[in-house]
């Protein structure tokens, strides 16, 4: 009684000789392309033949030729072959960053400036990466990170998170614009008070958002309470078509108020002048101390540092580039 069809290992030099022979037709030319002496790719063939059982080629006075059997084992062997060439790319693509995928998480602010820069910069490189990027919360931020479902977030920290699990590199701090449509009656006015913005319909992130409380805060710094008149929405997408239908202001990232503004979007909205600067606390770019970063996460993660720094200089030179 039969135990089964006999198992047959052969390495992968053994298959390349085997494919190296049929391409030439020759031992030597075989043994060149393999880079081995002709005496050891004669003792590999034969002990491949041994393992098989039967003749892979036929020898002629003109050549090798490969038997029925030996066409069989070619046929499989190229496919094999194929599949450790794939690997062996695959696995310098992702040695070099290039390749793999990465998810990493950010508030607005950077996510619509220079992480788009660092995404781009790489999907040149490596079109075939696969990048996730979420826009959320610090909070949320954080738990996905601790989660060990982030490789890396643009985030705050917060107190109930522990900062000794992370490596943290501080990034910048947000400067906040009061974005309205460009037909709202304060749009061309030189300048503009925050006793003059209380009474006006608001848009808002929710309460505990950085950027609202900044925006509650300043107007508590001039002895005024929070607007009476608010609508509270996460949703970047809602708070525009919001403005655009209305008198309602919003405080937002001035990285996305000048988005907005500038060409290629140039959207219709404005951003009043305020007599007095608002900003929010810096965000950082953190990561978990225990998880190494991949080499496309680490790639990205530079991206990303080189972009903000070469920001940062342009701000400083008075460019007014973001």
């Amino acid at each position: 009684m039969s135990d089964g069809p006999a198992r047959l290992l052969l390495k992968p030099a053994q298959l390349r000789l085997i494919h190296e022979i049929a391409e030439h037709g020759q031992l030597q030319l075989a043994a060149d392309a393999c880079a081995m002496s002709q005496p050891a790719a004669s003792r590999m063939l034969a002990d491949t033949e041994r393992q098989v059982g039967a003749p892979l080629f036929l020898r002629a006075p003109k050549g090798m030729t490969p038997t029925e059997i030996g066409r069989t084992v070619l046929r499989r062997a190229r496919v094999i072959l194929r599949e450790f060439n794939s690997m062996a790319s695959d696995v310098t693509a992702l040695r070099g960053g290039l390749a793999g995928s990465v998810r990493i998480g950010a508030v607005t602010g950077p996510a619509v400036n220079y992480l788009v820069s660092a995404i781009r910069e790489i999907k040149q490189a490596a079109p075939e990466a696969d990048i996730t990027v979420d826009v959320l919360p610090s909070r949320e931020l954080l738990g996905a990170l601790f989660a060990g479902e982030m490789d890396f977030v643009l985030g705050r920290i917060l107190p109930e998170f522990e900062n000794r699990d992370l490596n943290i590199l501080p990034m910048r701090d947000e400067n906040v614009s009061m974005l309205v449509r460009q037909t709202h009656p304060l749009a061309r006015a030189p300048a503009v008070t925050l006793t003059e913005l209380s009474e006006y319909e608001w848009i808002m992130q929710r309460r505990g958002a950085p950027i609202r409380e900044a925006a509650l805060d300043a107007f508590a710094s001039v002895g005024l309470g929070e607007p009476r008149n608010i609508v509270s929405s996460p949703s970047l997408l809602l708070t525009i078509a919001y403005l655009s239908q209305s008198d309602a202001i919003s405080p937002i990232s001035d990285e996305v108020a000048q988005l907005l503004l500038r060409p290629p979007v140039s959207a219709g909205f404005a951003v009043l002048r305020l007599q007095r600067e608002i900003r929010v606390p810096p965000y950082y770019l953190l990561s978990l101390r225990r998880r190494p970063l991949s080499p496309l996460a680490a790639r990205l993660r530079d991206g990303v540092i080189a972009f903000s720094e070469r920001g940062a200089r342009d701000l400083g030179a008075g460019t007014g580039r973001y």
